[in-house]
């Protein structure tokens, strides 16, 4: 039996590119590492050119927050996973 698998985001429905809101779930996980290899496994767009640039998007948009005095518990890794994008 196949499952789909589905994540739908009314709020910005069809005004950003293709990943943004599964780099973003990750994002907000990063500090549960089990759970955000499980979003990262379960969601394979991730894993794609379009979901390298979603996740570089997001890190972005986030540490720009942090950096206005947002988020500031995401900032160890949200740096850590701008490193690893770097990388890539």
């Amino acid at each position: 039996m196949v499952t789909a698998k589905r994540l739908l985001d009314w709020e910005g429905w069809g005004m950003a590119q293709e990943g943004v809101d599964t780099a973003a779930l990750h994002a907000y996980v990063l500090l549960q590492p089990d759970t955000a290899g499980r979003v990262r496994t379960a969601l394979p767009v991730l894993g794609s050119p379009a979901g390298l640039a979603a996740d570089a998007a997001v890190c972005a948009q986030l540490l720009q927050t942090v950096a206005r005095g947002d988020n500031l518990v995401l900032e160890g890794p949200l740096r850590n996973w701008a490193g690893e994008l770097r990388r890539r």
